[in-house]
């Protein structure tokens, strides 16, 4: 069984092989708590789209198959780290450093040094008297619970010291154990507790695996599964230090691969009623060629009123110590961990500790927009404007990745679960329109659902009419309706032909709040009755609502160009074309906005983008050659423009009156050359060897293409022909 979820991959034991996803008619996950719900309420906000539709119930889980070594849904190869002696991974001094110290009660700092006496690592906090004590509580060869022989200590963290242990009893495998850093701190060790209780039954391939949980002298201590690797943040030092100590930031892709390959972990703990809460480059380990998500100290269930919060400065939602913890707080932290991971993200635990930075900041941020407002779709403030959850973002996630790859120029194309293909119902035009757009698929879990795919007419009134015996008027129905009367107010072309549509457009905002295919229609709506600037703002909020599909900016690159801003639409039909070569209406809105900004090579290479399978093919071609043989202002460039348009045109399969009108063309540029005392080549008559061809090899080409167009028309278009052919026969003698 294939995937489904628009990667390669194919369904084992239940789970994706390639994105780790369940299918997507996996049941839904389980009601959230009181808390959950309040935070998922659809937003009504202007820009702010919800993506709360009925069929958006995903779940995560967790991925089986062999071991590989692509990361991101098989798109992007990462290469995987060599295997680490965990001995090697000790640490050398066991000690907190002293601006790591810090209060468990207050927060305030301890342990510092005062002039020359170095700071203490046991004491009281002289702000409020709360005891600390930084020193590691266990020491090579400490037998632990029986059965954990300490190796040592490999790093410490916000819920305490870590251990590396064989486990005498099973074969001496490798283990850590996760102490608390100050055992006088309550809150820590009912967190260990909880992490006991609940996560001893997790088990994903992308989460850490807890083995048990023992006592040592009156302390607790997880014993987890040992993982031997780099984090996320230890490979962005390694980058640091290789850069001569200036920030190296993670490629796009391959921090988008990065963390693709957790997010199934996510929706694992999610499905399950759990939120990771601390989620931050420091807590995700590549080893070999696997990704795991590790520290679960800070795991709560989502309804667990009373559980202690741990989270990280930066990366902690702002609602969190208000509204608790939810599945859009996780999303907030991988949203903030990708935009510390792909910028040199300075203060973002100060100046920007609940925002991002400007557009312009970053030039990762200029070059990939899509990024950028996966970024800010991530980490809104309002928690109900987020992502659904992580099944939706990793879709959306996975769009982006692709045109970051496609930029390069590898078409990465996927059918999306949203939209609709272009409906390009005539591929001979070339001109810019918006009934070709895509549309929203229907949300299959509306009652209506069925009924609607029964209703295949296309006129408009007759859709009304039908729509009008639907036995529920749900908001599928309403929005096909609605697409019905903005077709019906396209045909009459009247001043109030668009009433009936604006009414039911409103009617429809008023129940169903920010919904982003609302959104979309009305864009549709607006473009149709020529109110531009509501188009674009309509298009923009979907756009950022779903920042991974291409017709959003397909729809932008449209209204931009009828707008009459050609660089700025070229922008977003290049993002289209480029990722996905099947939207032929891209690539030509590309080439017609590229000839407007003079560019005509690089229309050509737009119209090329055109796959030789699709139907539009041969109308690219034509446009292809047209290109070529416009004006110039330079006739080196016409010349060699002319003799590739020439060979474009040997190449076209078309009726012969077709070739004849397009040689025509091509014949009046090299006359029109010619005369302006630029010799062409032989190629364009149609002469194969090379040279040049004379004004009267020319005229008589020309008046042979006027001659094959008379003959496939009658009446005054064939005297009109022909007589251009005798215009155009060169003089003779005879």
């Amino acid at each position: 069984m294939n995937c489904q979820r628009n990667c390669p991959g194919t369904i084992q034991d239940g789970y994706c092989d390639t994105c780790g996803m369940a299918p997507a008619a996996s049941a839904p996950s389980p009601s959230p708590s009181p808390k959950q719900r309040t935070a998922t309420t659809p937003s009504v906000r202007t820009g702010a789209l919800s993506t709360r539709t009925g069929g958006t119930a995903r779940t995560g889980s967790a991925r089986t198959g062999s071991r590989r070594r692509r990361f991101g849904g098989g798109l992007v190869d990462v290469a995987p780290l060599p295997e680490r002696d965990p001995a090697t991974a000790i640490m050398t001094v066991a000690e907190v450093p002293e601006d790591k110290r810090y209060c468990a009660k207050c927060g305030n700092a301890v342990g510092r040094s005062r002039g020359d006496r170095t700071g203490r690592t046991s004491g009281f906090c002289p702000s409020c008297g709360e005891a600390f004590n930084f020193t590691p509580k266990l020491v090579k060869g400490d037998l632990v619970g029986g059965q954990y022989e300490v190796i040592g200590a490999l790093a410490h963290g916000g819920l305490g010291w870590i251990y590396l242990a064989n486990d005498k009893r099973v074969s001496d495998r490798w283990v850590v154990l996760k102490g608390l850093l100050n055992s006088g701190d309550e809150d820590a060790l009912a967190a260990a507790v909880a992490e006991q209780r609940f996560l001893a039954e997790v088990e994903h391939p992308n989460i850490v695996k807890i083995y048990n949980f023992v006592e040592h002298e009156g302390a607790g201590y997880i014993v987890m599964e040992y993982v031997g690797g780099e984090s996320l943040k230890g490979i962005l030092k390694d980058r640091r230090t290789a850069n001569g100590n200036q920030a190296d930031p993670l490629p796009l892709d391959q921090a988008l691969a990065y963390v693709l390959e957790i997010m199934p972990a996510f929706g694992y703990l999610h499905d399950r009623g759990l939120i990771f809460c601390d989620f931050k480059p420091d807590n995700v380990i590549q080893t070999g060629d696997q990704v795991k998500l590790i520290d679960l100290g800070g795991v709560v269930h989502i309804d667990d009123q009373d559980a202690a919060l741990y989270g990280t400065v930066g990366y902690q939602a702002p609602e969190m110590a208000q509204a608790g913890p939810s599945i859009q707080s996780d999303l907030y932290t991988i949203g903030r961990t990708l935009a510390v991971l792909t910028t040199d993200f300075r203060g973002y635990q100060s100046t920007f500790k609940e925002s991002l930075p400007e557009h312009g900041d970053f030039e990762v941020y200029q070059r990939h927009e899509s990024f950028y407002r996966l970024l800010h779709r991530a980490t809104r403030a309002d928690p109900a404007e987020r992502f659904v959850d992580a099944g939706e973002m990793t879709e959306q996630m996975l769009g982006v990745l692709r045109e970051v790859l496609a930029a390069d120029g590898e078409p990465r194309p996927s059918t999306s679960r949203l939209f609709t293909g272009e409906l390009r119902t005539d591929p001979r035009s070339d001109e810019p329109n918006w009934r070709f757009l895509p549309a929203p698929m229907i949300d299959l879990t509306d009652p209506s659902a069925a009924f609607l795919a029964s209703v295949t007419v296309t006129e408009p009134q007759e859709v009304l009419t039908l729509l009008g015996k639907a036995p529920q008027n749900t908001f599928e129905v309403q929005l096909r309706a609605l697409r019905a009367l903005i077709d019906l107010g396209a045909a009459r072309r009247t001043p109030d032909a668009f009433t009936d549509a604006v009414r039911l457009r409103d009617t429809i905002a008023a129940a169903a709040g920010g919904d982003w295919r609302l959104a979309w229609y009305d864009g549709v709506l607006a473009l149709a009755s020529g109110d531009l600037a509501r188009a674009q703002a309509q298009f923009d909020a979907v756009y950022s609502a779903l920042p991974g599909e291409l017709a959003p900016k397909l729809a932008l690159g449209l209204t931009l160009e009828l707008a009459q801003r050609p660089a700025e639409a070229a922008g977003y039909y290049d993002v289209v074309s480029r990722t996905d070569p099947a939207y032929t209406t891209a690539s030509s809105g590309l080439a017609r906005c590229r000839l407007a900004t003079g560019d005509r090579e690089g229309a050509v290479e737009a119209y090329n983008r055109v796959p030789g399978t699709s139907a539009a093919y041969r109308s690219s071609q034509v446009g292809a050659v047209r290109a070529l043989v416009r004006s110039h202002a330079s006739a080196a460039a016409d010349v060699a423009s002319l003799a590739a348009a020439a060979e474009l045109i040997d190449r076209l399969e078309m009726e012969a009156a077709q070739l004849a009108a397009l040689r025509a063309e091509l014949l009046e540029r090299a006359l029109t050359t010619l005369k302006a005392g630029t010799a062409v080549p032989s190629a364009v008559v149609g002469t194969t060897g090379g040279g040049l061809a004379g004004e009267r090899d020319v005229r008589f080409a020309l008046e042979d293409a006027y001659r094959e167009m008379a003959r496939a028309v009658h009446g005054p278009e064939r005297i009109r022909l022909v007589d251009l052919a005798n215009a155009s026969r060169p003089r003779t003698r005879t």
